[in-house]
């Protein structure tokens, strides 16, 4: 579906409210004068505070799994406002919270 390509100045969390920042962004193309996120780059992820029984869990990567099927850059689909990813190690999702809406990819 279309949607706003994701941007490194977008707001992306783990569904436990840690902070989700790309590895790698793509610095040749800009939105809102940010570079653009593709999806092969895993997010890492702070400040996770999950736990289980008591045994801190946190989410430390997130991997993206869908992604634009149309739009490529450097060869790779770009990340979508939609884009949907898992956390790693503990299989939960990243949540898009805000990001910019004058670039629309589908």
């Amino acid at each position: 579906m279309p949607g706003p390509l994701l941007h490194v100045g977008a707001t992306v969390l783990c569904a436990h409210g840690g902070q989700a920042q790309p590895t790698t962004p793509n610095p040749r193309v800009l939105v809102s004068g940010q570079p653009i996120v593709m999806q092969p780059a895993p997010y890492v992820i702070a400040g996770c505070p999950f736990n289980v029984s008591g045994a801190p869990v946190p989410c430390v990567t997130g991997q993206w799994v869908t992604a634009a099927a149309r739009i490529l850059s450097n060869g790779m689909p770009v990340l979508l406002m939609d884009s949907q990813a898992t956390c790693i190690p503990n299989g939960t999702p990243l949540l898009i919270v805000a990001t910019q809406v004058r670039v629309i990819g589908s």
